[in-house]
């Protein structure tokens, strides 16, 4: 059996005034066990010598780099669209400039995609630090709770039902296809809730395409000047059940609406991309439709018994229940969508 040919690497790196984190990055990349094919840099019109530095960089490096400077500010979303435009190797590993990868990384994830031909985009995990990379505070995974039962739910299927309860890729933790970038590309100006690795991960859960590695490869640096990253989520408003009596309706009704037309405009966005059978889209469609049902109950309590108590039955109060709530919460939501 002919042993598979190992695929061609890109790194794509975004840059925006990133001087003071960008050395420490950089000499990650040179450490790596296996080197990319290329690097491609696109800088958002820095303003702190980061291009001059990238340049000394390029001068030395055992790989080609090539530089692009834009010419006016894209902002992060449309910054990495180019930049994974302009690689050229079969996979591209998507880089942020102020982290640090392990130097297994691009050989960790490159074999991976070499053993899972049906992968089009894989992500892995990361230890979180601080803006000097000391200590080893927590998993990334930690926070944004992708735990190992969320883990087994998405090997099992449940990607896009994952990702829509909250994004679970990190864009510099993600190797994709060159292959996938025409389905994955344009990113939309505006994914509600969702930044552009938030887009790659909903795209790929939709092709059941993504998978990810239980290993943490890099350390993922928590600063004040990043311009995306990890926050802990605010802890949610504790609902009672004399609450989902007696709160006024158009306060309980507002998030329902919220959740029902930001799905609505994903699955819009997804629709126009992908076709009609892509596996992921049930998962979304069925939660669209339990939120549409939710947000749109009518007045007269009556008439909501049997469209809610279908859902019910069919599952899905407990399926879209926060993973950190109590037993009871489903019942409480049904009971609350019956009475208030």
């Amino acid at each position: 059996m002919a042993v598979p040919a190992r695929p061609s690497c890109s790194i794509a790196l975004c840059t925006y005034n990133g001087k003071d984190h960008l050395q420490t990055q950089w000499q990650s990349l040179l450490d790596q066990h296996q080197r990319p094919e290329e690097v491609v840099i696109c800088d958002d019109l820095s303003t702190d010598g980061t291009v001059d530095l990238l340049r000394q960089f390029a001068a030395t490096a055992p790989f080609p780099v090539r530089i692009l400077e834009n010419k006016q500010r894209l902002g992060y979303n449309k910054n990495f669209e180019q930049v994974l435009q302009h690689c050229t190797s079969d996979l591209i590993f998507i880089c942020d400039q102020d982290d640090f990868w392990f130097p297994e990384k691009i050989s960790t994830m490159c074999q991976y995609m070499t053993d899972h031909p049906a992968a089009q985009l894989t992500f892995c995990d990361a230890w979180v630090t601080d803006d000097e990379l000391e200590g080893r505070q927590s998993r990334f995974w930690e926070w944004i709770r992708f735990d190992q039962q969320t883990q087994a739910r998405w090997r099992a299927g449940e990607s896009m039902d994952i990702m829509l309860d909250g994004n679970r890729v990190m864009g510099c933790a993600t190797v994709v296809r060159r292959s996938f970038l025409s389905t994955l590309l344009p990113i939309p100006d505006t994914v509600p809730g969702y930044i552009y690795d938030g887009w790659l991960g909903l795209v790929a859960a939709a092709c059941e395409a993504i998978h990810f590695i239980d290993q943490p490869l890099q350390l993922y640096r928590t600063h004040v000047q990043q311009q995306v990253g990890v926050r802990q989520e605010e802890p949610k408003e504790l609902i009672r059940l004399w609450d989902r009596v007696a709160r006024h309706r158009a306060k309980k009704l507002a998030p329902l609406r919220d959740k029902q037309i930001q799905l609505a405009v994903i699955s819009q966005l997804l629709a126009g991309r992908l076709p009609d059978n892509a596996p992921g889209l049930p998962q979304l469609y069925r939660r669209l439709e339990h939120f549409t049902m939710r947000s749109h109950l009518p007045h007269y309590r009556l008439r909501r018994l049997l469209p809610v108590l279908n859902s019910l039955q069919k599952g899905n109060y407990k399926r879209y229940a926060d993973v950190s709530a109590n037993w009871y919460a489903p019942y409480l939501a049904a009971l609350g969508d019956l009475l208030e």
